[in-house]
Order: C-alpha cells, then structure tokens, then sequence
C-alpha cells in the first residue's frame, strides 16, 4: 500500500484529474476543499461565478463521490481575509500591485491542508497545479521546475513554498499537457471535464477590482495630480489605488501620444506618466528573497526572470546587493516592472527563487 495523499480540490478538472492518478498509482487518496470565502461575500457574489465558490464546493463533492474517496471541507476564510484579502487591499493602497496568489499557495493551499493532511497521518499533500518538484542531490534540496506544458505552467506562484512543503507535495499534472488531463476526465466521465477555468481573482469573480478596493480601502482613492517625468501637472486622478505601472486606458489625459502609467508616488499622491518608451525597465531590485533550487546568492550570474504572471521571462543579470538582488535586463523589458509584484529566477526550466519588485 503506497502513502496517503491528501489533495487540495478546488472543483475544477485539474484538481480532479489530479486525484485520480493519484488514486489510480495506488495511493489511499482524500479529497479536500478549502472554504476561503468570508461571509460578506458568500451573501453578495453569484455562486456560480468564481473558483472557491458554493458551486465549486458542490463540484469538488462531486467528483470526489464519482472517484469513490472520502471528502472534507476545511474552513480557512479568517486566515484567508486576514493574509491574502487584507494584504492584497492594504498592498493596493500603498501604490503597489500584489500578486495574492502566490501567498495564498504558501499560507493556505499548502499551509493549512499540509497541517490537515499531517493530522490526519497522511504523509503527501498534492494539488492540481502545473508544475514539477523533486530531490536535487548536487544542491541537496527539493527543487522546483516548470511544467512539462510550458503554456500552462504555474510555477511561478509557487515559487515562495519552503523545503518542508516541498518535501512533502506531489504535483501529478507537472508531466503532462491541459489537453491530456481534459481527456482524461472525460474518459473517467468527470462532470467537470468540461468545466472552464477561472480568470478572475477568485474574491474579485466580477473583475471589478477598483469596486472591491473603494468599499474597503477609501483612503487609496484620494485624488491627486497626475504628473509627467519633470513634474508638470497634466491632470488628476482618482486616487493610487485604481492605478497600475503600464496602464494605459482611464488616465483622462488628452495628448498627442498614448500615455502610461510610469511610477505610483504614493508619498505625495501622484501619479507619474510617459509614453511608451519611457515605461521600458532596465533593472529593479527585488526584496524579502526566497530561494527555492539554490541556498542563496553569492555572486552575480545568469538567470531568466519573469516579472510577471502572464509575462515571457527575459535574460537579465542577478547581483547581490545586501537582503536585496538587483536585476539588470539583457534587453529592456517593455511594458515595465510594477512593484509588489514577484519576480521569480529561472535557469532553464529550474525555479533558482525568487522576491518582490521594490519600488
């Protein structure tokens, strides 16, 4: 009898799938799900509308019935609000762009459900995301990689997960393509073979993130000047938190040229502005490190970098500057470096670690 493997089921198929093989390899598996939602937004949100959902809660049940394995909701909507929710609005607020998803990956998915799966002695914890771990004896530690299907990979919200976890998560999906895994639900007859992945914040299902933010941090939308590089005013805006570095559309600027958001200066409420050439990064530093494949960084090497989720990664140099790296990019990163985002360093397809973009 292989270990018992406890996995975190969101409702969509690729969780699902993941629990099959899993149980198919011969593993007693148990099904989980976490009810992250807070009950302000169970009572006002569609349920059919996003992932963590009732309706998703329903899906998870249901497929964990189709595969014939045991089922628990585990309730974590405190510590969801406190330290995904709160952080993204408080992040927002000071002018910066969090990303929630990789802190909830390391807080809730494989913090709370590996404590579970610890108390109930099952001694693997696994989700559905696309991505590879495994032993590096040269390095001696685990070491995170992408996924085989490079187009799904999501290795890059993992990136901040400890040796322990790591030690301890199976990733069945990392080896195989989004299309294999949608065959092999519907061969199994999965109900949710066919079910469409979410792309919206799972707390944000409507997409309206500025509607979200002004009910709950009224101070980020103090207006102010809308400032261009030598600081000439060029009009107002509605506040630092509906703003992001890139952004184009909603400045209610007339110019002769498109006009980005260069730089949020949340000190003197201002917004900074240029045109697109000005908005491409050369370097950034990265803070509050976390190494994943490596022990650290003691000199300067070569590394890729993505700077954000849905982004390419870029050849860049990495050097050591204190608690901090600093990034300098082979070629100019067009469309900027927005801070509170994480910038996560490749080699190859091995995630060396990664940190968040300092202002």
């Amino acid at each position: 009898m292989k270990e018992a493997v406890v996995v975190a089921m969101s409702g969509g198929v690729d969780s699902s799938v993941a629990a099959h093989l899993l149980k198919e390899a011969g593993h007693p598996v148990i099904g989980m799900t976490l009810k992250t939602w807070p009950k302000e937004l169970c009572d006002t949100v569609p349920k059919n509308q996003t992932c963590c959902s009732t309706r998703d809660l329903s899906d998870a049940r249901a497929a964990a019935h189709q595969l014939g394995i045991p089922f628990y909701v585990v309730e974590a909507a405190e510590l969801f609000k406190r330290e995904v929710m709160e952080r993204f609005v408080e992040g927002y607020a000071r002018g910066l762009t969090p990303n929630p998803c990789v802190v909830c990956n390391r807080k809730i998915k494989c913090g709370v459900l590996l404590e579970k799966a610890r108390a109930l002695g099952a001694r693997w914890l696994a989700t559905g995301h696309y991505a590879r771990v495994g032993w590096n004896e040269t390095a001696g530690r685990f070491g995170l990689r992408q996924a085989k299907d490079a187009q799904k990979d999501q290795s890059y919200v993992l990136f901040q997960l400890a040796q322990d976890q790591l030690a301890n998560l199976l990733l069945p999906l990392g080896e195989i393509s989004k299309g294999e895994v949608r065959e092999i639900a519907q061969r199994i007859g999965l109900r949710v073979a066919d079910k469409p992945e979410s792309m919206e914040l799972c707390f944000i299902p409507d997409g309206d993130t500025q509607g979200f933010l002004k009910s709950r941090a009224p101070e980020g939308f103090q207006p102010g000047p809308i400032v261009n590089r030598k600081g000439g005013v060029l009009g107002t805006h509605q506040g630092i938190a509906a703003y992001t570095t890139g952004q184009r559309k909603g400045l209610g600027i007339a110019h002769p040229r498109p006009l980005y958001v260069l730089e949020i200066d949340p000190a003197a409420n201002r917004v900074v502005v240029g045109e697109e050439e000005e908005l491409a990064a050369n370097s950034c530093l990265v803070e509050e490190l976390h190494w994943v494949s490596v022990s650290g960084l003691k000199a300067p090497r070569q590394a890729q970098v993505k700077v954000r989720y849905r982004g390419d990664r870029v050849p860049a140099q990495l050097t050591p500057a204190g608690d901090r790296v600093r990034v300098d990019f082979l070629a100019p990163v067009a469309g900027g470096v927005s801070p509170g985002q994480a910038a996560v360093f490749y080699d190859g397809d091995l995630v060396l670690g990664g940190g968040w973009i300092a202002r």
